[in-house]
C-alpha cells in the first residue's frame, strides 16, 4: 500500500482545491459588491461644481478641461 501525503488521492486534492477556489470566489464577490456601492454613494449629495473642483484638484482633469466644464455647468 502506498502512502501519499495525508491519503486525499486525487479526489481529495481537487475538492480541497475546489473549496478553495470557491471560498476565494465568494470573498473576491463580497468585496467587489462592497466597492460598487461605496462608489455610487461617493458624488450624492455633493454639487457638480465641488466634484469638478475635485477633479482638477487630484489631477484626473486639466485646466483647460476645467475651464470648459465649468462653463458648460454654468450654462444650465
Amino acid at each position: 500500500m502506498m502512502y501519499y501525503g495525508f491519503g486525499l488521492g486525487f479526489g481529495g486534492i481537487s475538492m480541497v482545491l475546489f473549496m478553495i477556489l470557491f471560498w476565494g470566489a465568494i470573498i473576491w464577490l463580497i468585496v467587489w459588491l462592497l466597492k460598487q456601492n461605496r462608489c455610487a454613494t461617493k458624488n450624492e449629495g455633493r454639487n457638480p461644481i465641488d466634484i469638478l473642483k475635485e477633479r482638477y484638484a487630484t489631477g484626473d482633469i486639466t485646466k483647460k478641461e476645467y475651464e470648459q466644464m465649468k462653463k458648460d455647468i454654468s450654462v444650465r
